[in-house]
This record gives C-alpha cells, structure tokens and sequence, in this order.
C-alpha cells in the first residue's frame, strides 16, 4: 500500500463516519420517540452499543490470534479509546455547543463508569484478565442494560421542540440505525486500516498505534456522533454516548476478549498497568466535577479536557521515541500542569455551590 492510497482510505472512512454519524443520531431519536424512553438511555445503550462496534472487532480480532502482540493491540484499543472518549469527543462536543447534563449521569452512570474503571485496573493489576474476571464483566453488562430499561421512566425527556423530521415510522427509525451503524463500522475500518498503514511507514511504534492512532480510529464513530449530536442540540445523546460506550468498551469488549482468551488469559502490558489504565481512571474521575460546575460542560472545560489529550499524545511520543526530554516533560506536567488542572476542578465546585445557595 502507498501512502497515497493510505491517504485516500483515512479521507473516505471520514466521511463514511459523517455520513453515518447523522443516519445514526436520526434513527436513535427517532427510536427515542417511538418507544418512549429517555434519550440519555438510548445514548447510554442503543447508540454507545453501535458506536463501540468498531472497538469490538478490532480488539477481539486480536485477541484471536492469541499472540501477546494481539493482546496489546486488544487491551491498549480499550483504555486508548476510553482515555480518547472522555477528553477528545467529550472536549469537541462541548465546543460545539455547551452541553447541559442530566442529573442521573451524575448520580448514576459516571460512579458507575469510575467504578467499573477501577475494578478493572484492579483485574489487570497482576498482568493478566482471566477468563473468570471476563465471565463478570459480561455478567455485569446484562445487570447494567436491565437496570437501564427499569430506570428509563424515572426521567422522561421532554419531546416539546423537537422537529417533525425526527419523528419516524418503526421501519424508518431502524433503516436509520441499520445504515448508520453500517456506515460507521465499515468508515472506521478504512480509517483504522490507512492510518495503521501511514504510521509504519513513517516508522511510528506498534505501543503508540494501539493507544492512539488505532483507539482514536474505532472511536471516530463516538467522535462523529456524539459531534452530530451536539450541533443538532441532541446534549443527552452527545453525553450519555461518550459514559456508554466507555462502559461497555469495559464490559463487553474486555469481557468477551478475556473470555475467548480462555485458560491462558488477556496479557496486559506493565506499561499499561503504571501508566494509562491510571489515566483511564483519573479522566473520569475528572468528569465528576467538570459535571458538577453548574450541570452545564462549557466551552472552556471542553478545551482543556482536549488540551489534556494532547499532553498525553505528546508523551506517549516522547516516550517511543527514546526523547532525552522525557523526564522534564513529566516533571512540567507534575509540578504545573496537575496543580493548575486540580484548582481548575476546584474552583468551578465551589463556584457551582455558591451559585446553588445564591438561586431563589
């Protein structure tokens, strides 16, 4: 393959996935409509479910050749999309337009998310997932989408403002859904296949492939959806895809890879244990009080979550590269940018509190 023909694949799998993205956003809402539940549920299932099928094949694939070269490309896929997802598609959609959040995703979905997060730092801490802790994941996933449905009625959205357009017929809703999810998987395939294609040739690492340029391939779906969404004022769609996908990018994609891996379980680098399942961990942590500061992601907290992401591009660089700079740049991102980023995160609580207590 040549670099122009690698060119060409990551052009038409963007706009496969735009193409898709819109189909997709229009079939979910739809879907909302027709049956009642809550956008912010569908977002949180439905559309993160279709959103996260790109993830699914490229790391189980992987995890099929039952090679440790498989099981990097497999585990590294999840956490770099997660890390991808709440920094970059979050960051983006909340530039678009700020995006209000429902007080269920703070109550509910993101200590649920953080809990997962944590819980599967923990099973990878010993360098391995077994299959067993794969078997709990997948468990876990049938609770969660059961306990979904149960609760979808506790919050009812709103349908007063929404267009004539979006509302649809059941076969029109799920041509919608099927077409976008066609769309987006085979888009985010040619992006992922001359990406991976560019980055050889010009000599970039398999470690930074799996954790960026392939994470942030099968999250374009996310990306361009959530993106859709937030520009057609869709902010529960935009959102709950970004926590929903991230928990089944742990649940369903972690637990069928360490489940088909069998006996010999899902290798997990040391890398990935001291460095970026950590990060995963701390970018959701993080969302907690970005959610909290007046329910509302502003412009500013969408800039700096995509400022973080390329701080930690910018590493991941470094450190494949053998840079000399290397120490110094995590010494810079220790000693001003974590202080900085922590009196942000603390300034926009108490400023949220205030403003709660100063409200009639």
């Amino acid at each position: 393959m040549t670099f122009l023909t690698s060119a060409v694949l990551i052009l038409v799998g963007i706009g496969l996935l735009f193409a898709g993205g819109e189909l997709f956003v229009a079939g979910s809402v739809a879907l909302a409509l027709l049956l009642g539940i809550p956008q912010i549920v569908i977002g949180l299932t439905v559309v993160s479910l279709g959103t996260s099928a790109p993830e699914l094949f490229v790391s189980l694939l992987s995890t099929l050749q039952g090679s440790a070269g498989g099981d990097a490309i497999a585990v590294s896929n999840i956490v770099g999309s997660n890390i991808f997802n709440v920094l970059i598609v979050l960051g983006m959609s909340a530039l678009v337009v700020p995006l209000r959040v429902k007080s269920r995703l703070v109550k509910r979905d993101v200590p649920l998310l953080l809990g997962v997060s944590m819980a599967v730092w923990g099973m990878a801490s010993g360098g391995r997932v077994t299959w067993q802790a794969g078997v709990a994941l997948l468990t876990a996933t049938v609770m969660n989408v059961i306990w979904e449905m149960r609760t979808a009625g506790e919050n009812p959205d709103e349908s007063e403002g929404l267009d004539e357009d979006e509302r649809s017929t059941p076969p029109v809703a799920a041509l919608k859904l099927a077409g976008g999810l066609v769309l987006l998987v085979v888009g985010s395939q040619m992006l992922v296949k001359g990406a991976i294609a560019a980055a050889q040739m010009l000599g970039v690492g398999e470690t930074v492939i799996g954790l960026t340029i392939v994470a942030a391939g099968t999250s374009m779906p996310e990306l361009v959806t959530s993106l859709v969404a937030a520009y057609r004022g869709k902010a529960d769609l935009a959102i709950g895809n970004v926590v929903g996908s991230n928990l089944l990018n742990q649940l369903v994609i972690l637990g069928l890879c360490a489940t088909v891996s069998g006996p010999r379980g899902l290798g997990v680098d040391p890398v990935m244990i001291s460095r970026d399942l950590p990060i995963m961990v701390l970018t959701t942590i993080a969302c907690l009080p970005i959610f909290w500061s007046g329910g509302v992601i502003t412009r500013l907290e969408g800039g700096i979550l995509v400022g973080l992401y390329v701080l930690y591009l910018g590493e991941q660089l470094l450190v494949t590269s053998a840079s000399s700079w290397t120490d110094e740049y995590r010494l810079i991102l220790l000693v001003a940018v974590l202080p900085l980023l922590l009196s942000f995160l603390m300034w926009s609580a108490v400023r949220w509190r205030r403003l709660r207590r100063l409200a009639p």
